[in-house]
């Protein structure tokens, strides 16, 4: 049998008229049959008969943690199967449930942040070090390699898994892996806060500060914040994170404490909005996305439903984002009947919980009057 290099694909001739692609990216393997795309699983738990016959079933097996010849994966999953709760359902859960995060609310354009500690907003995947592993929103563990910890203290850190501006999707497929693998080399633990420390926001940023540049941990580092002047230097910075292609500031209340749920004391500043949608359909694509994926069909969680069909790659057109997945999506605005314009497709997310029925709009609908447009 043979495998397929990080990167690699191969075309494999099945039932249908075109040959199949069968890919690894970052140790996720997939193929573009039929069988493959249609299952409810994340795309990490996926196989099918021609994964198998490439690598051999007992290669898939080791990698998917099932016994030889075990069905996972090998029967599509009916489109109309309810969605699993979380989306997260595939990593280890962690006993004891989600981390005590702090979550952010959006400006609202008004208050005044002069004096505020500023920091850029990453576009990574958020990451709770409870000082033995990483867990996600979720409580759901991280299996970073033990190179990769080495030196992170006993005590709990704040922070983001991080490869860079606009590689989202890229880090998820690092950090989702359980294999521990080197691709974890490009990966950085950015620390923005250190609840295990206690105090004022200075005192703990000041703690984790000192403490990585007395232990040095190798895949660490601290990320920067600095004093907000007014709406001006604000506006300006947000202006210049953007344009390097930053997802916008997170703006944190001087002496705030640690708290646990969203708290008025972290401000998140964008100029667009994003928010998480549930796939419900796949629209067949025209021109020459024909023979392939158009656009996602979403539906929010108050019922709202629309069409995504920016920011797909090649690669994401061919094996989209199965039935029942949770993705983000990014918009400018809402229209009067409550339907993001613009949207645009960010990825899938594996770290926030989907609860039909939630009225999701209100929040939305707020963020729209305070559109940072004009910021």
């Amino acid at each position: 049998m043979t495998d397929l290099a990080d990167g690699a694909s191969v075309e494999v001739h099945g039932s249908g008229a075109r040959p199949y692609v069968l890919k690894n990216i970052g140790g996720v393997y997939s193929c573009s049959c039929p069988a493959w795309r249609n299952q409810g699983a994340p795309p990490e738990r996926r196989t099918c008969k021609h994964l198998k016959a490439l690598r051999g079933e007992p290669a898939e097996a080791a990698r998917l943690g099932t016994s030889a010849g075990a069905t996972t994966g090998a029967t599509p999953a009916r489109r109309t199967a309810k969605p699993a709760v979380s989306s997260d359902s595939s990593d280890e859960a962690v006993e004891g449930g989600a981390p005590p995060l702090l979550l952010a609310h959006v400006w609202d354009n008004e208050a005044d942040l002069a004096g505020w500690w500023m920091s850029e907003k990453l576009d990574g995947v958020r990451a709770y070090w409870d000082g033995q592993r990483f867990l996600s929103r979720l409580g759901n563990q991280y299996h970073a390699p033990a190179w990769f910890t080495a030196g992170l203290p006993a005590t709990a850190l704040d922070g983001e898994l991080w490869q860079g501006r606009k590689a989202f999707q890229r880090t998820v497929s690092v950090v989702r892996r359980q294999d521990q693998s080197d691709a974890w080399r490009d990966v950085k633990f950015l620390v923005f806060d250190a609840p295990g420390h206690g105090g004022p926001f200075e005192d703990r940023v000041r703690h984790y500060h000192e403490y990585i540049a007395k232990h040095r941990p190798a895949h660490a580092q601290a990320h920067p914040h600095e004093p907000c002047r007014g709406v001006d230097h604000l506006r300006a910075e947000l202006a210049r994170v953007e344009a390097l292609g930053g997802e916008g500031l997170m703006l944190r209340r001087p002496g705030s404490p640690y708290e646990v749920g969203r708290s008025h004391t972290l401000l998140k500043v964008k100029s667009f909005f994003d928010s998480e949608a549930r796939v419900v359909g796949h629209q067949d694509g025209a021109g020459r996305h024909r023979g392939r994926l158009g656009a996602l069909l979403v539906e929010l969680q108050d019922g709202t439903r629309f069409a995504v069909g920016s920011g797909l790659s090649d690669a994401e057109r061919e094996a989209p984002p199965p039935i029942g997945s949770i993705v983000t999506f990014r918009y400018q605005e809402l229209s009067d009947g409550g339907v993001p314009r613009f949207p645009t497709f960010v990825g899938v997310r594996h770290d926030v919980a989907w609860r039909p029925g939630k009225a999701a709009a209100p929040a939305r609908r707020a963020a729209k009057k305070s559109s940072s447009r004009r910021a």
